[in-house]
């Protein structure tokens, strides 16, 4: 089953997508909350879901640097929960600290303009977001499977 992952924004929130296998990922789109209800957001979010078969949802929580719970991370939980009500897939949030500025550096190296940047970057911040929790599942079933053999 594929994973999705979103960095759920004020203005925007990206959406990242794996592969069936769970091995690579790609920036899917971004849902520009300002074109859309939240009500419109929660539905397109589940078509999405619906549409590439997902069976994790993985949402980015926006921890402070020093890893405490802000206000923003209240609005995001308070989405998780309204994702939760309408969805059956499990919702797993993770740390998604540093990974806008990741985002950005990432498209600055492959020299996309600033404007688009700023189109991309919160797709793109998805897709790390994404990676990094495949990486750290990778890192756990590597982890499981070698203390089985001792």
């Amino acid at each position: 089953m594929r994973v999705m992952a979103l960095d759920y924004g004020a203005k925007a929130i990206g959406v990242a997508l794996s592969d069936e296998l769970q091995l690579t990922v790609r920036p899917l789109t971004t849902l520009r909350r300002d074109k859309l209800k939240y009500e419109q957001v929660l539905d397109r979010i589940g078509a999405l879901i619906a549409e590439h078969e997902v069976g994790t949802l993985i949402v980015g929580l926006p921890l402070n640097m020093d890893g405490t719970a802000g206000p923003a991370v209240t609005r995001v939980e308070r989405f998780i929960a309204d994702l939760q009500a309408r969805l059956t897939v499990p919702i797993v949030s993770v740390d998604e600290r540093l990974t806008s500025r990741e985002a950005d550096e990432l498209l600055r190296e492959m020299g996309v303009s600033q404007r688009e940047r700023k189109a991309k970057s919160d797709e793109y911040a998805a897709t790390i977001i994404l990676q990094d929790y495949l990486d750290g599942q990778a890192r756990l079933s590597a982890a499981n499977l070698s203390s089985n053999e001792s």
